[in-house]
């Protein structure tokens, strides 16, 4: 029976963000005291400190850590440490941590997380570190890792865990719970949801809520209470899709199938957390023209992921300046235009950043995959964009006109406001659907066009409107 709580005898108390920070992360106290534990040497004390947090902040504890403070730490907390701690670790640290441990260390480490847990792990380190932990893995590990490890990278066979809890479908509640309870604890997951009715042959008839199997009488036989498993996920599909599944239909776990539709593994929500979160970023780098790092990456791996980005720009910039070339003589003129052309080109291209923003998320989320759909959101931001341009007109306009009293450049400025916003507002959602229909990732090539389209035409028609009607 539910327990009502009693509202009215509870003290409410509004957490601070540094209370916050207590509770769920590190606290500087502790940071502090690891870090002279370390120098110390005090082991024991070290290990009372480390052993009661949570893997994560054990993690991050670790990523604080310089090199030298890395490498006797990973000595001092070598038999103490969780191998959970492994999961939660970026591919810079964790390979550090890896040469620190050794491939026997390892090995014998990764058979105490699920398997989806020891693939995400194995897939981030070299070749030749994951060939000498696979030799060192008992057999039956290294049959389950290396069938893993066969599917291609961003797939979700490389994403599910093996360890599923499966019945027949003519099992009754108490045999189900029975068995649950006399299976040996390491073949069960960590964490499950669902129990996955199968047919002799393996392929999945449905599957039955815990909380439907624990409310459930003993006699009453798992066909009568399971329901139909909505989806299953080929073990081919892209991870990306995956994530895209989870969010849409509010899933908690889902069944993987191979190609004759036999169960092989399941997907978990905490699994497909990390994915969003890794594919948003890789989004959001992407836009910035960088690539996935941290900042424990080197000097040099830093500037050569920013090297090609800046030399992208290097040329649009200078198609810019050519533009401008060609009304050299109307800037020596009228100098006011050297003061106001910067204004129009940035105007326009932070229009155009914010509008490719929409359009690439809209793409990543599949919200732009029906052609009326489409029209309506270029229109849309067509008429944004026009809305825009003629609010900035006139305050441009008026400004100008107040700074050079002069109502030629007012209206000039106007015009090319109007038409550089109206033009960043068609290229910054025309050409990542573009880019997407051409296979290209708009996430990293849209930037580049945007800015040039922007700076051109923002150049074009102040300049050009300039020459006709001032000079």
């Amino acid at each position: 029976m539910a327990v009502k709580p009693d509202h009215d005898n509870i003290e409410f108390k509004t957490s601070t963000s540094h209370e916050l920070a207590n509770l769920y992360g590190l606290t500087p106290k502790v940071v502090a005291a690891v870090i002279a534990c370390i120098a110390d040497g005090n082991k024991d004390r070290l290990v009372s400190l480390v052993a009661p947090l949570h893997p994560a902040d054990q993690a991050d504890m670790i990523e604080r850590l310089n090199s030298a403070q890395l490498k006797r730490f990973t000595l001092m907390m070598r038999e103490n440490l969780d191998p959970t701690v492994l999961t939660y670790l970026p591919d810079t640290v964790l390979e550090d941590v890896v040469s620190s441990y050794g491939v026997n260390e390892l090995a014998q480490a990764l058979p105490e997380l699920d398997s989806d847990d020891a693939i995400d792990i194995l897939e981030d380190l070299e070749d030749e570190e994951v060939a000498d932990i696979l030799a060192a893995l008992p057999v039956g590990e290294r049959l389950i890792v290396e069938e893993a490890l066969s599917y291609p990278e961003h797939c979700a066979g490389r994403l599910m865990q093996r360890e599923v809890v499966v019945c027949p479908s003519h099992w009754t509640v108490g045999q189900s719970i029975d068995h649950l309870r006399a299976e040996d604890a390491d073949q069960l997951p960590d964490e499950f949801y669902v129990i996955i009715i199968i047919d002799p042959a393996r392929r999945v008839l449905g599957q039955v809520r815990l909380a439907k199997l624990l409310s459930s009488d003993r006699p009453v036989r798992l066909s009568d209470i399971m329901e139909i498993a909505p989806h299953q996920i080929p073990v081919s599909m892209d991870k990306e899709e995956v994530g895209l599944l989870f969010q849409r239909y509010g899933l908690v776990s889902v069944s993987v199938v191979d190609a004759q539709e036999k169960l092989v593994g399941m997907i978990t929500v905490d699994d497909i957390v990390d994915v969003i979160q890794e594919e948003a970023g890789e989004d959001l780098m992407a836009l910035g023209g960088v690539s996935d790092s941290d900042l424990r990456s080197s000097l040099a791996a830093t500037v050569q992921s920013r090297f090609l980005w800046l030399l992208v720009n290097l040329f649009t910039a200078v198609i810019a300046s050519l533009v401008i070339g060609v009304f050299d003589e109307t800037i020596e003129r009228l100098v006011a235009l050297a003061v106001l052309m910067p204004i129009v080109a940035s105007m326009g291209g932070n229009a155009g950043t914010q509008t490719v923003t929409v359009a690439v998320r809209a793409l990543a989320m599949r919200q732009l995959t029906d052609a009326r759909i489409v029209n309506r959101f270029v229109l849309r931001e067509a008429m944004v964009g026009l809305t825009n341009g003629l609010i900035f007109a006139v305050v441009a306009g008026v400004v100008t006109l107040i700074w050079f009293q002069n109502i030629q450049i007012a209206l000039v400025i106007g015009f090319a406001m109007i038409a550089n916003m109206l033009a960043a507002a068609l290229s910054g959602a025309g050409i990542p659907i573009i880019l997407s229909k051409m296979k290209i990732d708009p996430a990293v090539a849209s930037s580049v066009f945007i800015t040039t389209v922007t700076d051109v035409i923002g150049f074009l028609t102040f300049l050009g409107l300039a020459a006709i009607y001032l000079v």
